[in-house]
């Protein structure tokens, strides 16, 4: 064959961190949690997996980087605004944290999977006790309102996820409580009365509405009393 005739290699993607983790996350939000493996970003960068490991030393090295990568994308900053009262700010930091984690549901397992002891997770953990301080708790009681409001939030998405048993994107809001909805008409009211009359709250708990409902409890609960 003539050099003509052979076919040119394209230009080859240069290999980084940012590049492993995009393919990870673009794995996880096709296939779920467990669709990014090392062998699975390897082929999807077009690289034997042993390159992999030249970034990362095994999969929760990758786990970790993602669970990172995602926190970074969270506006922290909102919890310093001293302009709003700091139960608002919060507020803001949650939900913000909900509409990007649930972009990326496949990835919502991999922040319970292990400690989030990163610059970004302990960044967004100083501030958050910031924000407590300014509500006049004193240390103890800001780090246990802290773990407090991270275990519902991370609690509250958790459950949201798992509420949809197939891996991929998620369907709008409005869709999922409409299925719960549904689901709940079929309960005999007669065997579980207060489920069947509570049908309609209960099918809205992977809404909006439910997480700042809790959330905002949770808060007027920490800001009742100096709990130290």
């Amino acid at each position: 064959m003539t050099d003509t005739g052979r076919r040119r290699p394209g230009p080859r993607r240069a290999l980084t961190e940012d590049t492993i983790l995009e393919a990870g996350l673009a794995l996880l939000d096709i296939g779920g949690t467990g669709a990014a493996s090392i062998r699975r970003i390897a082929a999807a960068v077009g690289v034997a997996p042993n390159a992999v490991y030249t970034y990362f030393p095994d999969k929760s090295a990758v786990v970790a980087a993602l669970v990172e990568r995602l926190l970074g994308e969270v506006d922290h900053s909102v919890l310093t605004d001293q302009r709003r009262p700091w139960p608002d700010r919060i507020e803001a930091l949650a939900l913000d944290l909900r509409s990007r984690l649930l972009a990326h549901p496949g990835a919502v397992p991999l922040l319970l999977s292990g400690p989030m002891d990163g610059p970004h997770a302990l960044t967004l953990g100083e501030r958050l006790l910031d924000a407590l301080a300014d509500g006049g708790l004193g240390p103890a009681a800001a780090a246990r309102g802290s773990y407090a409001i991270i275990t519902y939030v991370l609690g509250a998405i958790a459950l949201e996820v798992a509420d949809v048993p197939q891996p991929g994107p998620l369907a709008p809001e409005q869709d999922r409580i409409a299925g719960r909805r549904a689901a709940f008409a079929a309960v005999p009211a007669e065997a579980f009365p207060r489920t069947a009359a509570a049908a309609d709250v209960m099918a809205g708990y992977v809404g909006t509405g439910q997480y700042v409902w809790g959330l905002r409890r949770l808060l007027a609960g920490l800001g009742a009393a100096d709990l130290d």
